[in-house]
Formats: structure tokens, sequence, C-alpha cells
């Protein structure tokens, strides 16, 4: 049951996940869901909760307050045995809070999903009813926030069928990652790749090719294939392999990928961001129809 509780200080102990933990701390303070993350604005707290995903606590500014209650009255029907505070506070006290242009004085807490084994995911992914080609993109060390979650927000506008990150990319529940993506993170579902940097990407190749999956990798190559190519519309279990800012996707994973990828390009520029190239990829790979593929209770269905 969500309880509404007004604060007159930012100080108070209760709104430490909000105020003083960092990133690191959050992620590890409720083991075993591996701690929580933060969700900043009203939109993207909408589709948390929309999606299933636990709240620990909500922090709003007054004026969101009426908003609110209806999803407070859904949320404390739904699941009467939570106690879940609503810290309201007043809006120039909202206001010190860094980032306040972005989150507009709303924020909630949520415990982090447990992440569903890439094999299992996998076979979630192949078994639907609806007979579709099945596309899923991997990200191999993509560091930097604000592109991971372009990434996801592109992923679920164009329909890609779900998001594999690898064990040194950066963490899509990271506040800055979920509030690009404008809580599309919570609509596309994604799990981890791999066990170790070591390992990678062997062990992730060879979950997907135990899989059924023509792995195909994003890279400039002499023999590779133009991304229009007629060819690639027809496999139908494909993981596009992104790579990191900059160097893009090392020479191990191009080589142990069953073929590369190019987007064709003009005036001499050979790449693009990798959320750009991300998104013209989806749009041309993936078939342009909804799908029903969304997180909730603790699962991806």
């Amino acid at each position: 049951m969500v309880q509404v509780r007004r604060i007159a200080d930012l100080e108070d102990p209760r709104l430490k996940a909000y105020t003083h933990l960092t990133e690191r701390q959050l992620r590890s303070i409720l083991e075993p869901q591996k701690g929580i993350f933060i969700a900043e604005s009203a939109k993207v707290i909408e589709r948390a909760l929309n999606a299933g995903l636990e709240p620990v606590s909500f922090l709003m500014g007054e004026r969101w307050l009426e908003q609110f209650e209806p999803l407070f009255g859904d949320l404390s029907a739904a699941r009467p045995e939570l106690d879940i505070p609503a810290f309201i506070a007043p809006m120039e006290l909202m206001e010190e809070l860094t980032g306040f242009n972005v989150t507009r004085g709303a924020l909630a807490a949520f415990r982090r999903p447990r992440m569903e084994d890439a094999r299992t995911f996998l076979n979630g992914l192949c078994c639907r009813a609806d007979g579709r080609p099945v596309r899923v993109c991997v990200l191999e060390g993509i560091v930097d926030h604000t592109n991971v979650g372009a990434i996801f927000r592109s992923a679920a506008a164009l329909n890609v069928d779900g998001i594999l990150v690898s064990p040194t990319c950066c963490d899509p529940l990271y506040r800055r990652a979920v509030r690009v993506s404008m809580g599309t993170v919570f609509q596309v579902p994604w799990t981890r790749l791999g066990t170790d940097a070591r390992s990678w990407p062997a062990d992730g190749l060879g979950v997907l090719h135990e899989a059924g999956f023509t792995c195909a990798a994003m890279a400039l190559a002499d023999d590779s294939y133009s991304l229009d190519d007629p060819a690639l519309a027809v496999i139908d279990r494909l993981a596009l392999f992104m790579g990191t800012e900059g160097d893009g996707l090392s020479l191990r994973t191009i080589d142990g990928c069953d073929l590369t990828v190019r987007i064709p390009m003009a005036r001499g520029v050979d790449s693009l961001n990798v959320a750009a190239a991300s998104a013209v990829a989806f749009w041309q790979l993936c078939q342009h129809t909804s799908n029903s593929y969304h997180y909730q209770h603790g699962r991806y269905a």
C-alpha cells in the first residue's frame, strides 16, 4: 500500500537513495535483486509501473500528487502487502535536487528485476506464436549511458525483439540510460550475455549459435553485406552486434560472427554514432509492427 508522507528537509535519512547513494551503492543495496535503480520524471515512472516493476519509494513535488494518486490507488489495490512510502515535498525543495530540469520534481526508487539466463531469454523469444523473424541486438562494450538509452528507445520504436548486453557494456538501468530511453528500457526485453570479459565473445557467440541465431557484426569490411541486401531479410533468427564508441567491435567478435554488415553511406563518411547506426539498422531489418513483449510481474512476457 502506498503511504503519502510529507517531508520538509532533503536531509531526511529516508531519502538517502535519492540524495546520497552512488550508482554503485544503489546496485548492491538489496541483494539478491542486485539493488535498486532510480527512475526520473513522471513518464519514466509511469512506464516502470506499467511494466510491473516493484517500487521501493517515491519522491516528488506537491504538484505531482494529484496526477499520481490514481496510480497509487491501483498500486495499493494490486500490492496491499507492500508498504511503499510516497515522500511529498514542496516544489521549491525539489528544485534543490540536481537535475530538476530533467526530473521536473518526480522520482521513484525501484527494485532491480532479476536478469533471465540468456539461453532461457532467447528460447522465450524464439518460441512465440506469431512466426515473425526474430531480431536481437547485442551491445558490446558500449560505455556511454546516453548511447545505451538511445539504442533502447530506437529498439522499442522499431520493433526489436530483444537486447543482450556484454559483460563490459554499461548498465541499462543507470539513471541517465533510463532517462534517455524515456522508460523504454522497461518495454524492450533484455538481459546479460556472457560470463566475463575474459571469456567474451566466445561464450556469447556460443549461446547465440546454440539458439540457432546467425550473428552479424556491424563493421567495415571488404566482404560485408550492405544493410539493404535482401539476403539479410530472409534470415529467421538474426543477432546484430553493435560495438563500442570509437573502436567499434573487437576483431575477435568480428571474426567470430557469421557475417559483417555495413550501412551504405555517401560523401566519404565511413561510420555513424552507434545510437544513430542502431536506429538505421533496426528500421531496415525489423518488421514494422508492434510486438507484445514487455516486462511484467518479474519476467518478460
